[in-house]
């Protein structure tokens, strides 16, 4: 299906873009709205984008603090559990008690200590962990309440105070939606993610596939449910690349409510994903881009629940901090066609990439990194409970592995290129206690097993026991509403426990990718087709 599209290009006096006015040529497909200012020239064959810049895509960074960036924040975390364990030694008791010979239930003869920390070494840790967080979440607030008043138009062209001045008195039409949908051979997935677009209560504008390198019928599947499809050329770059394509001819056509959403390919909508976002984007102009919380599909077995009961729990974390952002997920976004052109137009000087690319073609993580660049630039945006959405599980150990090698070494690479700022203040801290994590459960799980080469018999412990019971009563709370198989998982601890060790094991991995200077990559995984009962909303789950 083909649509013919023209563009009013005027600028207003004061050199600020102009609603653009377009007409769509040709009937929306099923479903879809038609699109009231759609971009100026139908779908395009894109341009292949600026020469290459010499980057591997997804190549570690080259300077010494990136190299090093992994070993910086082990050794803060080593050092700040080494003052904690000399600390404790320092003000806890000794235990020389013998153990207590008892019977459990009448058939269990047990070993057990009744020794407990002093409640002056329980009062310091309490304390010293509420400090901690609640410093965090202040120092966090006041640069989040900082940014937003600022009117520095060069440190922060997108402060919501800039905004509204800017945007005062000025109506740019109702809030439209284009969404973007990258695919690599996505033929089994795409009907799905297309089936949610078309089925939601506030249906898009216009949608439109990017087939970026496809071997499958991507293409035909896309054009047989209706929308539009742009073929990307000569792309080297993967998701970022082909997005840059496709933004490079949309951004300059689109008004500042015509709303760009991009959207995975193996992702599916909650109904009212849309009309919670456009509501948004309507009610606040200074809102310049609205995240997704997303939610893990059904299959996989075991390995499908680990991921599907951290998911559940990093959306509940985001509800908690009342919608603020950690990362405009790539999943679901929905972005202010003005807040990427700012990103674009701040690329090569206050922000990493190549002059006039939305996307940072160098990034592993490319959400992770969009987010960082918008918060640097003052955006104001949020994840809103009602902007939720179900994406795939990875099937396999290995290709988990993949994945979240992928998100830890671009986590770390993101900072290591942003630097400390407060801006990224939150993002270090979260490594930090990830470093502190692994370096914690390593130290735990060595002990215990030294523990059991040195003792003829173990000795329990009830009031570490307890504490055990307090942590997996936290699990399975948090986890609750994932349904029983995610609050039996939850609830047995160890079995999360070990998952948790293999993200650890990731992260160190990560680390001496990014040390040695081994360049990482995209692994494609193939998805099988969605069934019926895989596509229900969100709100059925």
């Amino acid at each position: 299906m083909r649509h013919e599209l023209n563009s009013d290009n005027a600028d207003h006096a004061d050199g600020t873009a102009a609603p653009r006015s377009v007409t769509l040529r040709a009937g929306a497909p099923v479903g879809v709205v038609p699109a009231q200012r759609p971009p100026a020239s139908g779908v395009p064959r894109p341009h292949p984008g600026p020469p290459d810049d010499g980057r591997d895509d997804g190549a570690s960074p080259t300077s010494s603090f990136a190299r090093l960036i992994g070993l910086v924040i082990f050794a803060l975390v080593t050092v700040a559990a080494a003052v904690l364990v000399v600390a404790a030694g320092t003000i806890g008791p000794r235990v020389d008690a013998a153990p207590t010979d008892g019977v459990f239930f009448g058939l269990w003869h047990v070993l057990y200590a009744t020794q407990v920390p002093t409640l002056k070494v329980a009062a310091s840790a309490v304390a010293l962990a509420v400090l901690l967080a609640a410093a965090v979440a202040s120092l966090e607030l006041r640069i989040s309440n900082r940014s937003r008043r600022s009117t520095d138009t060069r440190t922060d062209p997108l402060a919501p105070k800039l905004v509204m001045a800017r945007t005062a008195a000025v109506f740019a039409g109702p809030v439209t939606v284009t969404v973007l949908i990258p695919a690599h051979d996505e033929e089994a997935s795409l009907p799905g993610t297309i089936a949610s677009l078309t089925g939601q209560s506030r249906p898009p504008e216009r949608i439109l596939v990017i087939a970026d390198n496809c071997a499958d019928r991507t293409v035909d599947v896309a054009r047989a449910a209706g929308v539009e499809v742009l073929e990307t050329v000569a792309n080297a770059h993967k998701k970022a690349g082909a997005l840059n394509q496709a933004l490079r001819d949309l951004l300059p056509t689109q008004g500042d409510n015509d709303a760009v959403m991009v959207m995975d390919a193996d992702t599916r909508l909650d109904d009212g994903f849309l009309e919670t976002a456009v509501a948004r984007l309507t009610a606040d102009r200074a809102l310049m881009a609205i995240g997704g919380l997303f939610y893990g599909d059904q299959g996989a077995g075991l390995l499908g629940q680990f991921q599907r009961n951290e998911y559940r729990r990093y959306s509940r974390d985001i509800r908690r901090r009342r919608g603020r952002v950690f990362v405009l997920t790539g999943t679901a976004s929905v972005f202010r066609p003005g807040a990427l052109r700012a990103v674009a137009d701040a690329r090569g000087s206050s922000l990493p990439g190549v002059p006039g690319d939305v996307y940072d073609t160098a990034a592993l993580t490319e959400d992770n990194e969009l987010t960082l660049a918008l918060k640097s630039l003052g955006a104001l945006m949020i994840s809103p409970r009602e902007c939720s959405v179900v994406t795939e599980m990875m099937p396999t150990w290995r290709a988990l592995w993949n994945q979240r090698l992928r998100w830890q070494r671009g986590a770390l690479e993101n900072l290591a290129a942003y630097g400390l700022t407060p801006k990224t203040f939150r993002y270090w801290a979260q490594q930090l206690g990830i470093g502190y994590g692994v370096v914690a459960l390593a130290t735990y799980v060595v002990l215990i097993a030294v523990t059991v080469l040195a003792v003829d018999s173990w000795v329990w412990f009830p009031f570490w026991m307890g504490m055990g019971a307090l942590f997996s009563l936290e699990r399975t709370v948090t986890a609750w509403d994932g349904g029983w198989r995610a609050r039996i998982v939850a609830a047995l601890l160890l079995p999360e426990l070990a998952y948790a060790m293999f993200l650890d094991a990731v992260y160190v991995r990560g680390v001496l990718d990014i040390l040695l200077g081994r360049t990482a990559a995209w692994k494609h995984v193939a998805h099988a087709s969605a069934t019926d009962d895989d596509a229900r909303v969100v709100s059925g789950r």
